[in-house]
């Protein structure tokens, strides 16, 4: 396959390099630095590619939009953070829909990142692909950004919207955050510990990008999470039994929102209960269902 990657220095990104240099795939890697070499182009939310890129992009089989700013850091959302977040993902979206309109060849697969966002703060409700958005600042981003993305399907493009979960990795995301206080014994529940945490390992991340890229069946909204969502709770005591660390100090929901305002809310006390049905239905076979396994593994 010949392959174009936005946000591939990421954590997902980076992970599906890996994946498409073993099978022997051809890849184009789009960032807003200069292009160094013939791997690389040039690309920026605001303004896409240059005129003079436009004949690289011809007849791609894929297109994987992964760009986007940061949710997680600084430690609270200023308006202007809130604006960048939205503003990176739906414009450079959109940037990338009016390419694929100037293109004669087009790509035949539009994959674009999402995330279990959008569904909001659901408490111990369900959600799967066919359950509607929420309606927190994160749920109305991804609903935005979704929308922008599914104007390729007018064009004839298979679209596909990877609503990720909660990634397991050392070498980055939330899991690679959360370690530096359990490996200090500082870890604990935060809040209720009731609240509902959508977790999925970077293998099927990865194994589940592969499986979409395979299946021209398959389009539309993907949960990219596994089928076995755990509470805080449960999450905590088991990484905390992972790491043979206590976990005996709770982080209470009055010192989230003290601490992170509105950020500590989206990403720590909102209840995302979240399944992977269409990833089931369509045959993808998990690696890791099991919480203690798929962390002992990220770690490893």
């Amino acid at each position: 396959m010949k392959i174009l990657i936005t946000g591939a220095s990421g954590l997902i990104g980076t992970a599906l390099q890996r994946s498409f240099q073993e099978k022997g795939w051809e890849m184009l890697l789009a960032s807003q630095s200069e292009a160094k070499d013939d791997r690389h182009i040039q690309w920026s939310a605001d303004t896409g590619f240059a005129d003079e890129d436009l004949p690289r992009l011809e007849g791609f089989d894929a297109f994987i939009h992964l760009a986007g700013e940061s949710i997680s850091a600084p430690l609270r959302w200023s308006d202007e953070k809130k604006k960048a977040i939205r503003d990176s993902r739906v414009f450079g979206t959109r940037t990338m829909i009016e390419t694929f309109a100037r293109l004669e060849a087009k790509p035949k697969v539009f994959i674009s990142g999402s995330a279990i966002g959008f569904y909001g703060d659901r408490g111990d409700d369900v959600m799967t692909e066919a359950s509607p958005a929420g309606d927190t600042f994160l749920a109305e981003v991804c609903k935005e950004w979704e929308a922008e993305s599914r104007r390729a399907e007018d064009m004839g493009i298979r679209t596909v919207l990877s609503r990720t979960g909660i990634v397991f990795s050392k070498d980055g995301g939330a899991l690679a955050a959360m370690l530096t206080p359990f490996k200090l014994g500082v870890g604990g529940v935060i809040g209720s510990g009731k609240q509902w945490m959508s977790w999925i390992s970077l293998d099927d991340v990865v194994g589940i990008f592969n499986f979409v890229l395979e299946n021209d069946n398959i389009r539309g909204a993907i949960n990219v999470v596994t089928p076995n969502p755990a509470t805080n709770e449960e999450f905590t005591k088991t990484l905390g039994s992972v790491l043979y660390r206590p976990t005996f100090l709770p982080l209470p929901e009055f010192a989230v929102n003290l601490i992170f305002g509105e950020m500590g809310d989206a990403l720590l006390i909102d209840s995302t209960r979240v399944l992977p049905k269409r990833s089931i239905d369509a045959g993808y076979e998990f690696r890791f269902t099991d919480l203690k396994p798929a962390l002992e593994h990220a770690l490893a």
